[in-house]
């Protein structure tokens, strides 16, 4: 593992435990880490996705002006961090797995993000691109990114959320439930765009913005879909999961309930959540309290607009 010990971040790193919130547990984090260790050496497959989803936050990067100084990646597979150097930004690489995290350029350590192990005010930069989706407590992680970010330090991260995998979810259900009793949950749960600008508002952050963008994917066969999941570590990591072997015909029928087009492909779309967020500060614009504005949107709207004058006055 290549995790440097002794540099300027360092003295900033908080190793102090954090209480432990009343969150639910949605997700067995074992089993993500552990996914996510195997990814480490099989996401070579699903590079071309992950290479597309960091693009798209590099281009929100390049949108703002500020010189950023100390950046911290979660999650970004080191790919992140390589993006973020090329531009001349130090930056601190932070994964849940220890083979994950020596993906990434040294220094790189390896910490929970429900617990992050670092001081107030550390960095001015935070990115995460697709990797805080398998979190319990995301209020609470949010909460921590904001507390680890410099006043009006910048939150930048992408994050799947629904209709994501939704027809191969439905696709499961349909099968699980003409071959056995029930169905057992086998798709993570996804947010919407609206309940993560809840979620950055809830988090105290300044200024929330949450765009969205689509990555077109198609595939020939539902086997190349689930090598591809296992590529990127998100296969199923649900606590309530079934523990047992799936049964025979699960994904013969699975494949089945698929829709395909006229090229034997069927769409499996990846959308995802951009969420732009800044720390709070004293010295950012403030929006205008209830009841301050001294015009209407209606009176302002309804006012005729003043036709150009072709005088020259003074001429």
């Amino acid at each position: 593992m290549r995790f440097q010990e002794a540099s300027p971040w360092q003295a900033s790193l908080k190793r102090a435990s954090f209480a432990v919130m009343d969150a639910p547990v949605i997700f067995d984090r074992k089993a993500v880490k552990a996914h996510r260790t195997r990814s480490a050496r099989q996401q070579t497959s699903v590079m071309p996705v992950l290479y597309a989803a960091a693009d798209i936050l590099m281009d929100r990067l390049d949108d703002v002006t500020r010189h950023f100084t100390s950046a911290l990646d979660l999650g970004g597979r080191g790919i992140m961090a390589q993006r973020l150097r090329a531009r001349g930004i130090p930056v601190v690489s932070s994964d849940l797995s220890p083979a994950m995290a020596a993906c990434a350029p040294a220094p790189a350590v390896c910490a929970d993000e429900e617990r992050l192990p670092f001081a107030p005010h550390s960095f001015d930069l935070v990115t995460a691109s697709l990797s805080l989706h398998w979190i319990n407590d995301l209020p609470g992680a949010l909460s921590q990114i904001c507390r680890v970010l410099k006043p009006d330090g910048l939150f930048l991260a992408s994050m799947p959320i629904l209709p994501t995998l939704r027809p191969l979810k439905q696709a499961l259900e349909y099968a699980e439930l003409a071959l056995c009793d029930g169905v057992s949950p086998r798709v993570s749960p996804l947010p919407t765009q609206q309940s993560c600008a809840h979620l950055l508002q809830r988090a105290g952050f300044a200024l929330p913005v949450v765009d969205t963008e689509k990555l077109d994917l198609r595939y020939r066969s539902l086997m190349a879909l689930l090598q591809d999941l296992r590529a990127a570590g998100e296969t199923n990591a649900l606590a309530l999961r079934s523990r047992t072997f799936s049964p025979r015909l699960l994904f013969p029928a699975t494949a089945a309930e698929l829709t395909l087009d006229a090229e034997g492909t069927f769409a499996m779309p990846v959308h995802m959540a951009i969420l732009t967020a800044w720390a709070p500060s004293p010295d950012q614009q403030q929006p205008l309290k209830p009841g301050a504005f001294t015009h209407s949107l209606e009176t302002a709207l309804s006012a005729p607009h003043s036709a150009p004058s072709n005088s020259h006055d003074g001429l």
